[in-house]
C-alpha cells in the first residue's frame, strides 16, 4: 500500500478509535485494500499515524508531495564502473553493505579521529614526532573505514524492513534480498573484530576510550523511530574520534585538565557538526521518511533548515576554537582552521537547496572535504610550526 492514498482523516480515526472490532476496521479497508491478517493491519494503522504525525511539521509544499503517487522505482541492475563492476560477483551485495563505493562517511568519520591527533600532538610530552602522528592517523583511518561499514551493517540490519519503502534504500543488498538477516548479521560480528585488532594496536588505555563508543553505533537506528533527533546520536558516534587521539599520543585525559578540556571542546564541536551535515543529507529522504514514519531533525525542523544550520555552524566553530585554546595552538589554527569554517560553512549554507536531492548530495559529499579539510590543513600547519619551533619554546621556558 502507498500510505500517502489514504485520507487523513479517516486514517487517523480508524486508527486512533481502534474500531474495536476487527470486523469494524476490515470494513474501512476493503474498500482501498483487500482483507489482510490482522497484524499487517496494525502495522498499517502504526505507520499511518506516524506518517501524519511526521508530515504536520512538513512545508505546505513538502506536505503537498508526499500525498502524491509515487514514481515508478526501476529494478536493481549491478553497476557497470567503479570498484564494484571489478568485485567478484559474489562479493557485491557485501560491499554494497558496507558502503564501499560511497567512502564519505569513512571521511566523515576520520576527521575528527585526525582533528584529535593534530591538537594532542603538540600537548605530548616530549611532543609527539611527524612520523608518530602521521602513523596513528593512517592507523586511525583504518579504523574509520573497519567501523563505518560495521555501522552501516548495522542499521541495514535495523531497517530491513523500511528500506524497501525508501526510494534512496530499497535496492540495498539486505533491503533487497541479496544478503539475509542472519549472514548479515555474521558479516557484522567479523567486521567488529576487525575493528577490535585495529583497536588494540593502539596504547592499552585506547581501549578504555574507545569500547564505550559501540553503545552508540548500535543505538543510532533505533533513536530514528523515537526521536526526532537521531542526528544527535549519529553525532555522538561519529565524534567519538575527537576524544581517541589524545590517549593515543599518551595523553591521560583525567589527570591533564587542558587536554580533557580540549577533547570535551573539539568533541561537542564534532558532534555540532555532524548534526549539520546529516540534516542536508537528511533532506533526500524527507518525503519518503515521512511517509513510513521516520523520524529526523529534517521533518521536524523542515521549515526552518537555514536558521538550524546557521546555530549548529556557530556553535560547532566556537567549540572548536575554545578546543584550539585549550590545547595553546597558535594562529594559524585561529585563522586556518576556525576562519576557513566559518567561511565554508556560511557558503553552504547559502548556496545549498534542500529542495534538491542531486544538490544535498553534492554539499554532503564535497562538504566533507571543504569544510573537513580546511579545519584539518589548519590544525596541521599550527602543529607544524609548533614541532619546527619547538627547542626555542624550551629554551625559553628555561630562561624564564
Amino acid at each position: 500500500m502507498r500510505l500517502g492514498r489514504l485520507p487523513a482523516a479517516t486514517s487517523l480515526a480508524t486508527c486512533h478509535r481502534g474500531y474495536a472490532s476487527r470486523a469494524g476496521l476490515g470494513h474501512v479497508l476493503r474498500s482501498r485494500l483487500s482483507v489482510r491478517p490482522i497484524i499487517k493491519v496494525r502495522q498499517s494503522c502504526e505507520q499511518l499515524t506516524a506518517f501524519h504525525e511526521a508530515k504536520s511539521h512538513l512545508s505546505p509544499a513538502i506536505q503537498q508531495e508526499t500525498t502524491q503517487p509515487t514514481a515508478e522505482i526501476p529494478p536493481y541492475s549491478p553497476q557497470t564502473t567503479g570498484i564494484l563492476s571489478i568485485i567478484p560477483k559474489s562479493w557485491v551485495p557485501y560491499a554494497e553493505l558496507v558502503r564501499i563505493d560511497k567512502p564519505t562517511g569513512t571521511y566523515y568519520l576520520f576527521f575528527p579521529c585526525l582533528f584529535s591527533t593534530f591538537l594532542a600532538a603538540p600537548m605530548a610530552v616530549p611532543m609527539a614526532t611527524p612520523t608518530t602522528t602521521l602513523g596513528y592517523s593512517a592507523l586511525f583511518f583504518t579504523g574509520a573505514l573497519i567501523m563505518r561499514g560495521a555501522g552501516c551493517s548495522i542499521n541495514d540490519l535495523w531497517d530491513r524492513n523500511l528500506d524497501p519503502h525508501v526510494t534512496r534504500t530499497r535496492h540495498r543488498p539486505i533491503a533487497r534480498g541479496a544478503i539475509t538477516p542472519f549472514k548479515g548479521l555474521v558479516f557484522t560480528g567479523f567486521q567488529l573484530l576487525a575493528g577490535l585488532g585495529v583497536l588494540v594496536s593502539f596504547p592499552f588505555q585506547c581501549l578504555f576510550y574507545g569500547i564505550p563508543s559501540l553503545l552508540f553505533v548500535a543505538s543510532y537506528p533505533l533513536a530514528k523511530r523515537v526521536t526526532y533527533y537521531p542526528q544527535f546520536v549519529l553525532g555522538l558516534t561519529f565524534s567519538w574520534g575527537a576524544i581517541m587521539g589524545y590517549p593515543a599520543l599518551g595523553i591521560d585525559l583525567l589527570s591533564n585538565m587542558p587536554a580533557l578540556t580540549s577533547a570535551a571542546c573539539l568533541y561537542a564541536s564534532c558532534v555540532s557538526w555532524t548534526v549539520l551535515y546529516d540534516m542536508i543529507y537528511a533532506h533526500m529522504d524527507i518525503k519518503d521518511d515521512a511517509k513510513v514514519g521516520i523520524k529526523s531533525i529534517a521533518l521536524k525542523h523542515d521549515a526552518d533548515t537555514k536558521k538550524v544550520l546557521t546555530g549548529l555552524a556557530t556553535v560547532q566553530v566556537g567549540l572548536l576554537a575554545a578546543a584550539g585554546f585549550a590545547s595553546g595552538a597558535g594562529p594559524l589554527f585561529y585563522v586556518g582552521s576556525c576562519g576557513g569554517a566559518i567561511a565554508t560553512l556560511g557558503i553552504m549554507i547559502k548556496r545549498v537547496n534542500l529542495k534538491s536531492v542531486k544538490d544535498c548530495w553534492w554539499w554532503f559529499v564535497n562538504g566533507c572535504w571543504i569544510t573537513g579539510g580546511t579545519i584539518g590543513l589548519g590544525m596541521g600547519a599550527d602543529y607544524v610550526h609548533r614541532y619546527s619551533t619547538r627547542d626555542q619554546e624550551i629554551e625559553g621556558a628555561n630562561a624564564a
